[in-house]
């Protein structure tokens, strides 16, 4: 798939699920936060922030054009996100580059674009 969307005003949504590395359980709870980005080359894009719910799944909801630059100097999005608790950083993800979404969105009609990226051990201690 060339881009994320046909329809830049589709929606687009991004999910991770995080969970408590040594016991397994759900990272949940108002004290943490996820943010969402998209690497670029001179300014990152800020997708979104999300609380995680109490299965430990972080959304993100966006539209193409929230992050598409008019001179396309990157057609596949290189995403990562910074898990933070109590506003203090815990855990930044790689970078995701050229994401191929062909291999995790799912496409729901009347919604949107779907992407999954995976489920991450987060050391909260």
């Amino acid at each position: 798939m060339p881009s994320i969307a046909l329809n830049k005003e589709m929606n687009i949504e991004v999910k991770v699920r995080l969970i408590q590395k040594g016991d397994d359980e759900p990272v949940t709870g108002s004290e943490y936060s996820v943010r969402l980005y998209d690497k670029d080359i001179f300014n990152d894009d800020f997708l979104g922030e999300s609380v995680p719910d109490e299965e430990g799944l972080a959304k993100f909801l966006f539209s193409q054009g929230d992050f598409s630059k008019p001179i396309k100097l990157d057609k596949k999005p290189d995403f990562y996100f910074v898990v933070y608790k109590n506003k203090q950083q815990i855990f930044k993800s790689k970078v995701m580059s050229n994401l191929d979404l062909s291999d995790v969105e799912e496409f729901i009609m009347k919604e949107g674009e779907v992407i999954d990226l995976g489920t991450f051990l987060i050391d909260t201690h």
